[in-house]
Formats: C-alpha cells, sequence, structure tokens
C-alpha cells in the first residue's frame, strides 16, 4: 500500500512540474466534485424528510462544482505560491520557522482569498444555475454571511497546518481533500438556496396564471 502511495505521489510530482496549473485543475475540480458526490449522496438517503419526494442524484450539479474547482484551483496554485515568497517561513540565519511568518500566511489568506473565493463561489454557481440578477443577489444576501463566518470557523486551523507542513506543490491538493467537507456545506447551503428560490419562483407563476376574479 506504502509503495502505491508513493507512486501516486510521484505521479503527482511529475505531473505537477510539467503542468502545474492543469495538474491543479483537474485536482481541485475532481476533489471539489467528490464533495459534492458526498452531499447529494447524503441528502438522498439520509437528509430528505418523510413527506418529501425522494430525489435525484444531480449530475449537473456536480459537474458545476468540478467546474468551479477547476476554474479556481490554479490561482490558488499562484497565490500560495505568492505566499511563499512574501512570507517566507524559515529565517536563513538560524533555519527556524517564524511564527510571526505563518500567522501573516494565514491572516492574508483568511482576510483576502476566504472572502472573495465565497463572492466567486456564489456567482459563479448563480451563472451556472440560469438564475437572473435578483436570485443572485438573493444568493448572496442570504449566503454570503453565514458561510464566511462558518469558513473563519474552521478553515484558519486547517491552513496553518498547510502552510507549516506541506510543500508548496501539495498545498492545493491539501486544501482541496479538506475542502472535501468544505464543499459538502457549500454544496448543501446552495441546494438549500436552489429549492427556495425554485419553491418562490413556482408559487409566483401560480399566483400569476390564476384568472382575475370578476366582482
Amino acid at each position: 500500500m506504502n509503495g502505491i502511495h508513493f507512486a501516486v505521489a510521484r505521479a503527482y510530482q511529475h505531473s505537477f512540474e510539467v503542468r502545474p496549473n492543469t495538474t491543479l485543475a483537474i485536482t481541485g475540480g475532481s476533489l471539489n466534485a467528490l464533495g459534492d458526490i458526498v452531499a447529494q449522496t447524503y441528502q438522498i438517503t439520509l437528509g430528505r424528510k418523510e413527506h418529501e419526494s425522494h430525489p435525484q442524484f444531480d449530475f449537473a450539479r456536480t459537474f458545476r462544482f468540478f467546474a468551479y474547482g477547476f476554474a479556481i484551483s490554479p490561482f490558488l496554485g499562484r497565490w500560495n505560491a505568492f505566499l511563499e515568497h512574501r512570507f517566507p517561513l524559515r529565517s536563513t540565519s538560524n533555519g527556524q520557522v517564524s511564527l510571526k511568518a505563518l500567522t501573516k500566511r494565514v491572516a492574508c489568506d483568511q482576510l483576502i482569498i476566504a472572502p472573495t473565493g465565497l463572492v466567486l463561489f456564489i456567482g459563479a454557481m448563480g451563472v451556472m444555475e440560469n438564475r437572473n440578477a435578483q436570485q443572485i443577489r438573493e444568493k448572496y444576501s442570504d449566503l454570503y454571511k453565514p458561510a464566511l463566518i462558518t469558513n473563519w470557523q474552521v478553515w484558519p486551523i486547517a491552513q496553518m497546518i498547510n502552510f507549516r507542513f506541506m510543500p508548496l506543490p501539495y498545498r492545493v491538493p491539501f486544501q482541496s481533500t479538506c475542502g472535501v467537507f468544505w464543499t459538502l456545506y457549500l454544496s448543501m447551503i446552495n441546494s438549500r438556496e436552489d429549492s427556495k428560490q425554485d419553491r418562490e419562483q413556482q408559487l409566483r407563476k401560480t399566483v400569476d396564471s390564476k384568472p382575475l376574479e370578476r366582482h
């Protein structure tokens, strides 16, 4: 088993060295899709209430999560490279890890990338779901603040481990692996928001289709 892990790691390292953006895009997209698959499996098997109809697996939804991960992962790779250059962890004089530099990396990541990433995620999902401008604004209003607060509760520790112990080529995959559970969370809250908007839209159509009563 260790031999298989070593072979996979060596193949990934070689692919990253030759095609870093493509490697990160495919890895990030695949792990994002995995997070949605886990979320949908939970919703279908355990998350359904008795009075609700049995949901079908939505392959288009999984593809949307793959597409978002595919697009954002190369950018995250460049961001990690920037942090590596801007805040070197080890002093050239004694080789010890600088806690101050590590804290700055995490702070920059959480104060810049976390809010930006959520803006991109909500907007991208809205566009790929063919939501109109009003519905996308509702998504931002309903999802952005609680998702950002939840992000700040769970990601700083994960990123501190990531920046401290993971080599640069493996930081986006590590982030995406931890992000399977984060994607599960985003997938479920996005799905609930979609269901809410769909119910409201169907209700408006029903009301608009009723003939006006004559007095």
